[in-house]
């Protein structure tokens, strides 16, 4: 048979880099250890820093590395699970949710949940955002957003800001019939908000998990979660009820 066009492509320099300096954090470095600067490291493998960056930003998308603020570069630790959905669906806030209310405020959602919510232009709804930790160590960012119509009971509600105004939002939402929930995943990059949750640096990797929640036949909320992609991998359970789970570090 013969070589393939794509057979014929060289192996990218990066790539081939990213092999030994993988090699060498398994021999070399401990976990939680600092890397030299890329200066010292593209003399010691005697390449281009652009070609070194492509190769260390490839090793935090795999969660070898990670970009800590004001400290560097440094090994992953060891991964641990976190779990994203399982087989019984419910609202957010439910008992045994791993997720800690911060505040609720009233804005216009992004285009694309805005379609999926039905909202008119320009129209605001209740957006609580929320934050996930595992072991102390910030895994995930939410914003949950939810129209006014879903919770109506809520104006009557003393509650004006904060966790206690998130927390009512939560507690009326539930109120309703949950009928099913979808999900979707993409791999995206930290907004400035997101990385100073997450204590990662703007346009870090992270993976989005946009849930749709449906209750009366139509789309009664929908959540954005930003989880850190540096120490993450999706790992999907059989039709048997096991959970769909992240690990992170």
């Amino acid at each position: 048979m013969g070589t393939t066009q794509l057979e014929s492509v060289p192996e990218p320099k990066y790539w081939h880099l990213k092999t030994v300096l993988s090699d060498a954090l398994d021999s070399e470095f401990a976990v939680g250890e600092i890397l030299p600067n890329e200066r010292e490291l593209a003399a010691r493998f005697g390449v281009a820093r652009a070609t070194l960056r492509q190769a260390l930003e490839q090793l935090e998308l795999e969660g070898r590395l990670q970009r800590r603020r004001g400290v560097g570069t440094t090994v992953a630790p060891p991964r641990m699970g976190v779990a994203v959905a399982d087989a019984a669906h419910a609202w957010p806030g439910t008992a045994g949710d791993a997720w800690q209310p911060v505040d609720s405020t009233e804005d216009v959602p992004p285009g694309p949940v805005a379609r999926l919510l039905a909202t008119g232009p320009g129209q605001s709804v209740h957006t609580v955002r929320r934050t996930r930790k595992t072991r102390s160590q910030p895994v995930a960012a939410e914003l949950l957003y939810v129209p006014a119509s879903s919770v109506p009971g809520l104006a009557a509600i003393d509650a004006p800001a904060g966790a206690a105004r998130a927390r009512a939002v939560l507690r009326e939402l539930q109120r309703l019939q949950l009928e099913g929930q979808d999900q979707a995943v993409e791999l995206g990059s930290a907004r400035a908000d997101d990385a100073k949750q997450l204590d990662r640096l703007p346009g870090a990797p992270v993976l989005v998990v946009t849930t749709r929640y449906v209750s009366g036949g139509r789309t009664a909320a929908v959540a954005v979660a930003t989880y850190r992609a540096d120490t993450c991998r999706l790992t999907f359970g059989d039709a048997g009820g096991a959970a769909v789970q992240l690990l992170a570090g």
